[in-house]
């Protein structure tokens, strides 16, 4: 665990929080930790399906409070529970007839190579079929990629042009390529805790490579507790770290990164 605990910043700015698994978090009740992240301007917040057993959990909370927003999708951990029925629930949730104002985007979608969790024919598969939902519907993705490069530029490369909104490649923890390709092709890479570790020079890197106007600021609660957290439940609240850091990389202001961050992540979900 970090030394050297200092109390979180207030900037006294809008913060939205694009990425989080609100009904993983453990630490304190739902309204004790959305309050706290509140008080510290994040103004709302982006709770992410991961699997066919919480797409009605984050259904629940995008109807329970005010300022939380969902998305539905599977995660390629759990690609291969992926099938017709699951499907089905997807695209009927998210069809524009039926669809709430409060479900914003298709995901957590994507390729994992590095746990592989799922056959990777399947997790290709999958991933495919479910940016066909966001095409067809003209919705953002959630993206997740691991280890999966490659294949990810590959299959982004026939979809991105049929995409009329195009949405985040989150946690990014990916190569320079893939990263240039994605913000070529309209996507945001979205930064989180990972920023702020020891090791994480390749994260940093491609932050400082990449235009300001294409990051959005997340965190992944429960998971990547910022320093000087580390070791702690993440929770929306850390978000403030993560600007700092991002801050400290690109020579620029704080104020800066959140009023632009602020932006980006209206555009992408919200407009």
């Amino acid at each position: 665990m970090a030394k050297n605990k200092r109390d979180i910043p207030n900037f006294q700015l809008p913060i939205i929080e694009t990425h989080f698994h609100l009904d993983y978090l453990k630490e304190g009740s739902t309204e004790e930790i959305l309050a706290k992240a509140r008080l510290l301007g994040v103004e709302r917040f982006m709770t992410i399906a991961v699997s066919p057993d919480n797409l009605e959990k984050v259904i629940a909370l995008t109807e329970n409070h005010d300022d939380v927003y969902g998305t539905l999708g599977i995660h390629p951990h759990d690609a291969e529970l992926y099938n017709n029925d699951v499907e089905a629930i997807i695209r009927q949730k998210l069809a524009p007839e039926n669809r709430s104002k409060k479900l914003r985007a298709v995901g957590e979608i994507g390729l994992d190579y590095f746990y592989d969790n799922a056959d990777r024919k399947i997790q290709r598969d999958v991933f495919e079929r479910q940016l066909q939902i966001a095409v067809d519907y003209e919705l953002p993705v959630v993206i997740h990629t691991r280890e999966a490069d490659e294949d990810t530029q590959s299959i982004l490369s026939n979809f991105a042009p049929l995409m009329a909104k195009k949405g985040v490649i989150h946690s990014f923890t990916s190569g320079m390529e893939l990263a240039r390709f994605c913000v070529s092709q309209g996507f945001n890479l979205g930064i989180n805790g990972i920023v702020t570790f020891g090791k994480a020079d390749n994260v940093r890197e491609v932050v400082a490579d990449t235009p300001l106007e294409k990051l959005l600021l997340e965190t992944d609660s429960p998971f990547l507790t910022p320093m000087p957290y580390r070791g702690k439940e993440n929770a929306p609240c850390y978000l403030p770290f993560i600007a700092e850091k991002i801050a400290e990389v690109k020579g620029i202001t704080v104020e800066d990164v959140l009023t632009q961050c602020y932006k980006n992540s209206m555009a992408t979900f919200f407009s």
